[in-house]
């Protein structure tokens, strides 16, 4: 089956293919791993369809989680393939790693993941392992932020937690303690909202408010 086919599956469920590489020595891809495709929110659609599956209707705790372990399992099953998942662990699947793998994905000015298409608001699903080598197309020349003009990343964080310095976690969370972080807990991380692509994404506040609860449980 090739990258379209597979492609194609995954679009039943709101699922994009954001990027596959052929793992080598050191990837830390399932042992007998060719091709390791990452997958992650198709938008824009993706949260309305999510949030009407069973997992968020019957009361029990990681939604999200239940319903990836779910849908990216069945697709895996389907391929013959394994299914791996950023939220498993210890030890966790080095995602980070395999996305900048993927020639797809860099390491921004704010030090969060930026993706070709998804920006600083890309995130991840879960993984497929095939054992099957497949042909993938060739990723971008170069990252976006090298042909942003005015990185607007590096100066919309009201506290400068995320900034030319990188990511101070600690800050970011007295931020969201105080009444002034209401913005970035509903509406998602300013310095993401502010990434040209992550604007052009797709994604709707309330996802990322759901996983800024997820980042600073009240």
């Amino acid at each position: 089956m090739d990258l379209d086919a597979i492609a194609a599956r995954a679009a039943r469920h709101r699922l994009a293919i954001l990027g596959g590489f052929h793992p080598a020595a050191g990837d830390g891809a399932p042992a007998g791993t060719a091709t390791l495709l990452l997958l992650g929110p198709a938008e824009p659609g993706f949260w309305p369809g999510v949030t009407a599956q069973p997992e968020f209707a019957d009361g029990n705790a990681d939604p999200l989680d239940r319903w990836s372990r779910r849908v990216v399992g069945a697709l895996a099953a389907e391929l013959c393939a394994g299914a791996v998942f950023p939220f498993d662990g210890p030890p966790w699947a080095p995602f980070q790693l395999w996305a900048r793998r993927t020639g797809r994905a860099w390491v921004s000015p704010v030090a969060f993941l930026v993706h070709d298409t998804a920006g600083l608001m890309v995130s991840f699903r879960g993984a497929l392992a095939l054992p099957g080598r497949i042909a993938l197309p060739a990723p971008p020349a170069a990252a976006p932020c090298e042909t942003c003009a005015e990185n607007p990343c590096l100066t919309a964080c009201p506290v400068d937690a995320a900034g030319a310095d990188g990511y101070d976690a600690s800050a970011c969370h007295d931020f969201l303690d105080s009444g002034a972080g209401a913005d970035c807990l509903s509406s998602g991380c300013a310095a993401r909202r502010a990434c040209p692509l992550s604007r052009s994404y797709g994604r709707l506040p309330e996802q990322s408010a759901y996983h800024m609860s997820r980042f600073h449980p009240e």
